[in-house]
């Protein structure tokens, strides 16, 4: 940040402190991309004109104030699209692979061979077509598996996907794939997106993977199709509550691998999300366009958006 404290007046604070120093502030970037203290806080943004945060995700921030004013929002694309990939990949060959499997007969000091499954000829359903999901997509087409995505609408030819099919229509197509990655912005239209109906129309045999946003999923839907075998496994990073509740069943469950919100954080990406704020201050400075607008409307950065 010393790029940005050399330039500016800059204030540190926490949430119970952001009241004070957002007044008179032009710029706030939320580094607690998970905290929800901003909308408590909106009422002191007497100047605000930018919102940064640190987060490919941006519902934390959209709230109606913040939606309805002309304040400009940017969030950090970018930094997390190849870590996430790699992570989701890890989780692919874990599976077919059965990992974890092999750790508990290690433990358990048993020597039992077994027949893995084949990754190369599997079918991946990408939900969610932004950079994130086209690095999923780029990642696992290289290890061999056949993509397609879920998106906005419906369109064929797409560089990394080949066929993307229609949100609303997820659960017509939901049963081609072997694994199901969830890596879709949190919005009105997303929330609940994987629901009774969408798991039982999956495979048996399918596994679940979510990175996007734990409110994508209904959990409790998810932990009845798990139980009834509607769905092989599931690979959870996010939740719909954080830290996951210690009396939740998903805790115990032998076909699910969870991990603390944690995909897209490698060694370096506090540094790296610094860095790109940083870069975009020195845009506002000069007067130039910012880079990852996001569309309030839309509640992300549109493809092929130009910078503002």
């Amino acid at each position: 940040m010393e790029p940005v404290e050399n330039a500016a007046t800059v204030r540190y604070a926490d949430a119970a402190g952001l009241p004070d120093a957002l007044r008179g502030a032009d710029i706030l970037f939320v580094w607690d991309f998970l905290s929800t203290a901003v909308p408590d806080a909106w009422p002191s943004a007497d100047r605000l004109r930018w919102l940064h945060i640190a987060s490919a995700g941006v519902d934390p921030v959209m709230f109606p104030e913040l939606r309805d004013s002309d304040v400009v929002l940017t969030n950090s694309r970018g930094v997390f699209d190849n870590p996430i990939a790699e992570y989701v990949l890890g989780l692919v060959i874990a599976f077919a692979k059965d990992f974890a499997g092999s750790l508990d007969l290690q433990r358990a000091g048993t020597w039992r061979h077994r027949e893995t499954e084949r990754v190369g000829g599997k079918r991946a359903l990408i939900v969610g077509t932004g950079p994130i999901g086209r690095s999923i997509a780029r990642m696992l087409t290289a290890a061999g598996l056949k993509v397609a995505g879920v998106g906005r609408r419906a369109r064929e030819g797409d560089p990394d996907f080949g066929a993307v099919h229609a949100s609303d229509d997820l659960a017509e197509h939901i049963g081609w794939a072997d694994y199901v990655v969830a890596v879709a912005p949190l919005t009105e239209k997303t929330k609940g997106l994987f629901d009774r109906r969408v798991f039982a129309a999956m495979k048996p045999t399918a596994r679940f993977i979510n990175v996007g946003r734990g409110e994508l999923v209904v959990t409790d839907d998810l932990i009845d199709a798990l139980r009834a075998d509607e769905v092989a496994g599931a690979a959870l990073d996010v939740f719909e509550t954080e830290p996951l509740p210690a009396e939740s069943p998903l805790w115990t469950m032998d076909n699910v691998l969870l991990s603390p919100h944690m995909s897209g954080d490698v060694v370096g990406w506090k540094d790296t999300l610094a860095e790109l704020f940083v870069a975009n201050f020195e845009k506002w400075l000069a007067g130039e366009r910012l880079d990852n607008v996001v569309d309030k409307k839309l509640g992300y950065v549109p493809m092929g958006a130009e910078p503002r």
